[in-house]
């Protein structure tokens, strides 16, 4: 029986109670015990206060994705000095085994700093469209990170990443903790179950994306963007993305997600530069 506390954050906007209670009965169910503490990205949903949750309220949203919210709940569980932290989106849940799975993987990689898990894209029906085929050396999904007391430091970026580069947070953040040459391991077994909302995916396998998808990220956008800086807002931007390089981020981006013309291809398949 372990004495170390272990817990999990969300960030939550306008989901519904169907989507969220899934979500917390994912956590609820874990072999391997977590404190479940939920965000209120700005609509706050007061039958929370009767789950088995903490449930902290901020007063309006922030349009980052979460991100925001998803980093005050990460310095929390830094500051109130759990071992282990963990993110799940609300609209996402993890198999019953998922924290056990990751704190087993770190014991085989001495000095861990943080573990990384591998996840399923389901339909909204929870149906498995797809295993992620995205190797984890170039992305890990937001859910997919588990974090030891190592990586504690790099955390804040969450919270620091400027909102337009906020759809991409998750692999400007990964670059960062690469950055800081933290140590991490993977878990063999799939325990991440992600609702695939973007139409890519669907388009690949030659399906008819469900109502109320979104178009895929466009990289093109993120970048138009970053050259529009100067170079003083850009060593600012630096600083506040955890002094990334952008040509991994393009590299990141460019092999990794689908074009925005709609096609399903890869965008360095389609409408991108090759990133070889």
């Amino acid at each position: 029986m372990t004495s170390k506390r272990y817990a999990i954050v969300t960030p939550y906007y306008k989901e519904s109670r169907r989507i969220l209670d899934r979500c917390l009965g994912s956590v609820r169910r874990q072999t391997l015990k977590a404190d479940h503490i939920i965000i209120a990205d700005g609509f706050a949903q007061d039958w929370l206060e009767g789950e088995p949750v903490r449930h902290i309220k901020l007063d309006r949203s922030h349009g980052d994705y979460g991100n925001a919210a998803r980093g005050v709940g990460a310095l929390l569980a830094v500051s109130e000095e759990y071992d282990g932290i963990g993110f799940l989106d609300a609209d996402n849940w993890f198999a019953d085994d998922h924290i056990e799975r990751c704190v087993e993987a770190a014991v085989r990689l001495q000095e861990c700093d943080f573990i990384v898990a591998r996840r399923y894209l389901t339909r909204p029906d929870e149906t498995i469209l797809a295993t992620d085929d995205e190797s984890p050396a170039q992305h890990v999904d937001t859910n997919c990170f588990f974090f030891l007391k190592g990586a504690f430091h790099a955390l804040h970026y969450w919270l620091t990443i400027p909102r337009e580069l906020s759809i991409a947070a998750d692999r400007v953040f990964y670059i960062a903790l690469k950055k800081h040459n933290l140590r991490s391991v993977l878990v063999e077994k799939i325990t991440v179950f992600y609702e695939y909302l973007w139409s890519g995916a669907y388009l690949a396998k030659g399906e008819q994306p469900p109502p109320g998808v979104k178009a895929p990220i466009d990289p093109v956008a993120i970048f138009d963007w970053l050259q529009s800086r100067s170079d003083r807002e850009l060593q600012l931007v630096n600083r506040l993305s955890g002094e990334i390089s952008w040509r991994s981020l393009h590299i990141s981006m460019a092999r990794n997600a689908q074009c925005p013309c709609g096609s399903g291809k890869l965008f360095r398949h389609c409408h991108g530069i090759s990133a070889a």
